[in-house]
Parts: structure tokens; C-alpha cells; sequence
């Protein structure tokens, strides 16, 4: 769980910077970085999120 805080914590450091150095110096690659740090971090929630369900099933059977 601590691991997904801190996974968390850096894709949430890593969007807002993207998204600033983009305001700051209007180049389109900070925005798509900012987009790829989400997507990524989507599909890592999903991930986690599928091994706490299997953790769960594992558990009752």
C-alpha cells in the first residue's frame, strides 16, 4: 500500500511539473509528457486495483 502511495505521490509530482514547464514555455511535448505520466499511471491504478481483487478472491476461496 505504501508503494502505491508513493507510485501516487510521483505521478502527481511528474503531471503537475509537466503541466507548468507547458504553461511556462508553451511547447506542446510537456503537455503530451503530462499526458503519457497519466496514462501510465491509469493503467498502474488498474493494475494495483485488479491484485487487491485477486488478493481478496485468493482469500475466500
Amino acid at each position: 500500500m505504501l508503494l502505491a502511495r508513493i507510485l501516487g505521490m510521483l505521478l502527481c509530482l511528474g503531471i503537475g511539473a509537466s503541466l507548468i514547464l507547458w504553461m511556462l514555455t508553451g511547447q506542446s511535448r510537456y503537455k503530451a509528457w503530462a499526458w503519457n505520466i497519466f496514462r501510465i499511471g491509469v493503467a498502474a491504478a488498474f493494475v494495483i486495483l485488479a491484485l487487491f481483487a485477486l488478493e481478496r478472491i485468493l482469500i475466500a476461496v
